[in-house]
């Protein structure tokens, strides 16, 4: 069976506890729920730094053009490529603080990942502002036209007027158009999160048990400001795979996050490969995902023989 690519999908588990590895120790919930709080404090902390540093145009224009200093490629990994950039050089712990540099990786994979998607919004700022209407409230066919043109692909009318009325608000506050995406608004906010994707063993592994369960190693500090090592334990952590997780699926490294009422969310990457099939007699293809802010997104896709569409974020 030839295999052409492969189905990803995301299933939120929750962590309802665990165990010291070194010492068999039983580690509660609670327990499990500060020592994650602890972690992802620390992580939040280190990538809200790095994306507020870096929130400029230049900044975003090295990252649009995807290339380094010396003209080679940017790696695809967020946190390779800030160190290729030699971003993080500039940013520290807190003072005391010991994070092992796999932390640091997940904080910068973080940072990258945030500082990428906003050249999405980017783009479409900078179209509005190129082609700014006479009335901002109506536009022509014309400056209709002309907006289309700028904008990246795939781009709805409801985020067009969505950054429409940002910047209106912008100029009634201001006097004047904004000079781009970030003097139009601050660095992005960043959430409490781990992402553990961007860690090796040093820091994690995941293991499948059986069928309905994952056994998850993780390294998490034991107190609030670790000084050393030694304020670091591996914790063992079983997860209930839920029904939507195939027998066959390939599980990928998750995220953790302290989510409401107590809970540690895990969200678990998992894979399944997806065999070729024969175009003759399917030319049109129909796909859903769920969303947070729509509930549900459909897009058509439709066999032109013209090479690879232009991607949409």
């Amino acid at each position: 069976m030839k295999i052409v690519a492969r189905l990803m999908a995301t299933a939120t588990c929750t962590a309802f506890g665990g165990a010291l590895e070194g010492t068999g120790e039983r580690v509660g919930r609670r327990v499990l729920l500060e020592r994650v709080g602890f972690l992802a404090r620390l992580s939040r902390e280190l990538t809200g730094a790095l994306v507020a540093a870096r929130w400029d145009e230049g900044s975003l224009d090295v990252l649009a053009a995807g290339v380094d200093e010396w003209g080679q490629d940017l790696p695809s990994k967020g946190w390779m490529a800030m160190r290729r950039l030699n971003w993080p050089r500039t940013l520290t712990p807190p003072a005391g603080v010991y994070v092992p540099d796999r932390v640091r990786r997940g904080a910068q994979e973080y940072a990258a990942r945030t500082l990428r998607l906003a050249l999405h919004r980017r783009g479409i700022v900078a179209a509005v502002l190129a082609t700014w209407p006479a009335d901002p409230g109506r536009r022509t066919d014309a400056e209709w036209a002309a907006l289309r043109e700028l904008l990246p692909a795939g781009v709805s009318g409801a985020e067009i007027r969505s950054r429409t009325r940002q910047i209106r608000q912008f100029v009634a506050g201001h006097g004047q158009l904004p000079a781009g995406l970030c003097v139009l608004e601050g660095p992005p906010q960043v959430a409490g999160q781990v992402l553990l994707a961007a860690m090796d063993r040093q820091q994690v592994t995941l293991q499948r048990v059986d069928a309905a369960t994952a056994r998850l190693r993780v390294k998490l500090p034991l107190r609030a400001a670790p000084a050393t090592g030694r304020d670091w334990g591996w914790h063992v952590v079983d997860i209930r795979l839920p029904g939507t997780i195939a027998p066959d699926a390939v599980l990928h490294a998750p995220t953790l996050r302290p989510a409401p009422a107590g809970r540690i969310a895990v969200d678990l990457p998992h894979s399944r490969p997806v065999p070729a099939t024969k175009a003759s007699g399917h030319s049109v293809a129909l796909g859903f995902d769920w969303g947070v802010n729509t509930l549900l997104t459909g897009t058509l896709g439709r066999l032109t023989g013209q090479g690879p569409a232009k991607p949409v974020v």
